[in-house]
């Protein structure tokens, strides 16, 4: 992707940036326990470095189907009693909801922070992103706070469509979509102001925004 987008690191870092002002917002508002679909590989300022700093009893799940993802994450993990990760698909709910490591780390009974942050433009339009994004929604109880962030073509669609012709044969081909598209994953739920935004433009610190591109919707919808 960086090779044919030369912002790409900019856009990656702006995300990051989101990641972290999000998961700070979330405890703001009496969230201490996190699922974090599609998290990769939690290195340096991921959730559960966030959230446990503002809160050391955060609970966090980080949820990813790529094999060596999860094992780096067992081993950074390891000595974290308050942290897990667990190997799903983020397309199949049900499976994610039902995991051991779910149930045992999360309390339903309380408001969770879902976490679909820069993954769901790997999921293609015939899976139905809304519908699993519902899903998710429904298990929440209400109170919690969904945290998404998806890439677009909106602003340069030159530049994304060479990222799309690039990713087409990978293992994760990529799906941009346009700000309708990423509102309608917010469906059901109450967004939080200033709605769904450019990344940078999502409640930045200091106020000032970063100078990152916008090639990345973001927002938090609550749940009532």
């Amino acid at each position: 992707m960086i090779a044919v987008l030369p912002s790409g690191q900019q856009v990656a870092a702006s995300n990051r940036a989101f990641l972290r002002r999000a998961v700070r917002y979330i405890i703001t508002q009496g969230i201490t326990q996190f699922l974090d679909l599609g998290s990769g590989i939690p290195t340096v300022g991921n959730v559960h470095e966030v959230a446990q700093n503002a809160d050391p009893g955060c609970r966090v799940v980080y949820v990813d189907y790529d094999e060596v993802a999860v094992a780096h994450s067992h081993v950074i993990l390891e000595d974290n009693p308050n942290a897990t990760v667990i190997t799903a698909d983020l397309r199949r709910p049900q499976a994610v909801l039902t995991s051991p490591a779910v149930q045992t780390m999360l309390d339903f009974s309380r408001p969770i922070g879902l976490l679909i942050v820069a993954v769901f433009h790997f999921v293609p339009d015939d899976l139905r992103p809304r519908d699993i994004v519902a899903d998710y929604r429904a298990a929440l109880p209400p109170g919690s706070l969904l945290a998404l962030s998806h890439l677009t073509a909106d602003h340069a669609p030159q530049a994304m469509a060479a990222v799309t012709d690039a990713m087409k044969h990978s293992r994760d081909p990529m799906y941009f979509r346009p700000h309708a598209e990423v509102v309608a994953l917010f469906d059901g739920l109450e967004l939080v102001e200033p709605g769904v935004v450019s990344a940078p433009l999502w409640r930045p610190e200091s106020g000032i925004r970063d100078i990152a591109p916008d090639d990345v919707y973001a927002g938090v919808g609550r749940k009532t």
